[in-house]
């Protein structure tokens, strides 16, 4: 039977692996906090150009695995600064998010648009700065699709996948999520709405407005009551 091997040599290994996309790890007495940004466009299956920004699922997927069981690792803050993208690449980071046990916060800055909204939800605790901005709109698909009946129900089914995640996360109503949704008048070439900070918090979709010194708060408190009560770890 082989013996973990959890020498200095491979906890070093294993931080520089999680470190490598360019996010933080920050070390205080409070904790370790890891930093991922999630910004521009959600890449899926299909390679972006590059001149796009992107978040790629096949990095942030092991990543977070990565850092839910790393030793070294308190909490994690999520940096959301997107237009969406990818629905099946962005739904699988927000499951799981959802599904770690570690503190986790999210906070919207500039904007969490599209499917940027379940990834904002799935943490612990969602806050978002005063002036971001957040895009809801119906499921929608560029390039060319089969014009049948069986395509407009795939499109529905994957809708309700994305609103049964996103009132199970929040405090928003299934009703006013949808109302926000299917609105006309608001978006000039679209339909859907953008509700910006205030509004968000005030009807559910977001915990609270906030900033980073907030969100750091946040998982301060929550790794303390972890370290005080560990049975209380979510």
């Amino acid at each position: 039977m082989e013996q973990e091997n959890n020498s200095p040599e491979k906890r070093e290994e294993d931080r520089q692996q999680i470190q490598q996309f360019g996010a933080a790890l920050v070390e205080g007495k409070q904790g370790s906090i890891y930093t991922l940004t999630i910004i521009g466009q959600v890449e899926g299956h299909q390679i972006l150009p590059e001149t796009v920004k992107t978040t790629k699922y096949e990095h942030v997927l092991p990543l977070l695995a990565s850092i839910e069981e790393s030793d070294e690792i308190d909490g994690l803050l999520i940096l959301l600064n997107t237009v969406g993208g990818d629905i099946e690449a962005g739904l699988a980071i927000s499951e799981m998010i959802a599904g770690m046990k570690k503190p986790t916060v999210s906070l919207v800055l500039g904007g969490g648009h599209s499917i940027g909204i379940p990834l904002a939800v799935s943490a612990k605790r969602c806050m978002i700065a005063p002036t971001a901005s957040m895009t809801i709109h119906p499921v929608r698909m560029t390039g060319v699709v089969v014009g049948a009946p069986q395509t407009y129900q795939y499109f529905n089914r994957i809708q309700e996948q994305i609103v049964d995640f996103v009132t199970a996360n929040s405090r928003i109503s299934r009703e006013k999520f949808l109302h926000y949704m299917m609105a006309t008048g608001e978006i000039a070439t679209d339909v859907g709405s953008v509700v910006y900070g205030r509004e968000a918090v005030q009807v559910g979709l977001v915990d609270q407005l906030g900033s980073v010194g907030d969100a750091l708060a946040y998982l301060h408190r929550e790794i303390e009551k972890n370290r005080s009560d560990p049975s209380e770890a979510h």
